[in-house]
């Protein structure tokens, strides 16, 4: 007799539970998506205690995130590390050329029918806006430089900045050069690369655009303008150069060999510096980047977390009033 009426309370709880749960399910399946961001379906168990995808959507959600923030942590650490180490290259190259400005002068407007724009770019992203703030200034000086007869070209440093003007300006690009950071930057790498361009390209004016280091949040795109030596004698001739004329040429070298070694060597030190610059810029940018990409994923998995720890308690909440319903059910019927 026990065990018969054991059987009939056990099938009358088994009615009532399978009762509810389907008519969870309904209910369930009426409502919206298990993927939608409501956090009363989310995490709810489906037939025999499975759960929807929303919640295991939720948790491998959770585990990119985290994953994202520290890979973007670290890259902040490394831009961190490798910036202390260039800035003070970057400062002691800022005396090596600036004399030339007094001693040359400086020419931003002058007057020249073969241009060339050199672009200092980078060869690897996620460092900001420096790369398009290089190709937008460098696009604005080739419209500025265009003229009836006049030639203008680019001379590209950087894989970035050759991707970019690769799509519409691919006719006026005259040398491209990438992977220059590969290594240490020299003066050295510098002075290989100026004497692939004078020895390949014909220019009366190269003008030098790159981002000037300010401050790990604040770069200024500079142009820096450099006269080919035949420019550089013309220039001598009408009297507009700097302090040069004050000086007197010793020794069986002409005026004319003497412009040229300078106008090289300012060149090969203008590039040297471009180079430290751009690389502090870019590291600096890197790091505001990495820092805010930082900050945005530790939000995004507190959102996360939050929006999963309340499906998990409304889920356990489902279940213990299920449980109380079935048990005082039985204890009605007994």
């Amino acid at each position: 007799m026990a065990s018969g009426s054991a059987r009939k309370a056990g099938m009358r709880l088994s009615s009532l539970l399978s009762g509810s749960l389907a008519s969870g399910i309904k209910s369930q399946t009426a409502a919206a998506s298990p993927w939608s961001s409501s956090t009363g379906a989310a995490g709810e168990l489906g037939p025999f205690g499975s759960r929807f995808a929303s919640s295991q959507a939720v948790r491998n959600r959770m585990k990119s995130v985290k994953s994202i923030q520290k890979i973007t942590k670290a890259m902040k650490m490394v831009a961190a590390s490798k910036l202390r180490g260039v800035v003070s290259k970057t400062e002691k190259s800022r005396g090596l050329w600036q004399p030339f400005i007094a001693l040359l002068g400086d020419h931003p407007g002058v007057d020249a029918k073969k241009v060339s724009i050199l672009t200092v770019s980078t060869d690897r992203g996620l460092c900001g806006g420096i790369n398009s703030t290089a190709v937008k200034y460098s696009k604005a000086l080739l419209k500025l430089s265009s003229g009836p007869d006049k030639e203008v070209s680019y001379i590209i440093v950087g894989d970035k900045a050759r991707a970019i003007l690769q799509r519409d300006s691919k006719q006026s690009i005259a040398l491209t050069v990438t992977e220059t950071q590969k290594i240490s930057i020299s003066f050295t790498q510098a002075s290989m690369i100026v004497d692939e361009i004078v020895k390949d390209l014909d220019f009366d004016v190269v003008r030098v655009m790159y981002n000037k280091f300010n401050s790990v949040v604040q770069f200024l795109p500079t142009v820096t303008t450099i006269l080919s030596p035949e420019t550089l004698i013309r220039e001598s001739e009408s009297g507009k150069l700097g302090d040069l004329d004050a000086y007197e040429v010793e020794g069986a070298e002409m005026k004319s060999e003497v412009l040229q070694n300078l106008s090289e060597f300012q060149f090969a030190s203008v590039l040297y510096n471009a180079f430290l610059e751009n690389a502090c810029s870019e590291q600096g940018a890197r790091m505001s980047a990495m820092d805010s990409s930082t900050r945005n994923a530790t939000e995004m998995l507190d959102k996360l977390t939050l929006s999963y720890n309340r499906s998990r308690q409304a889920t356990i909440t489902t279940e213990l009033i299920e449980i109380i319903s079935g048990a005082a059910a039985l204890e009605a019927s007994n």
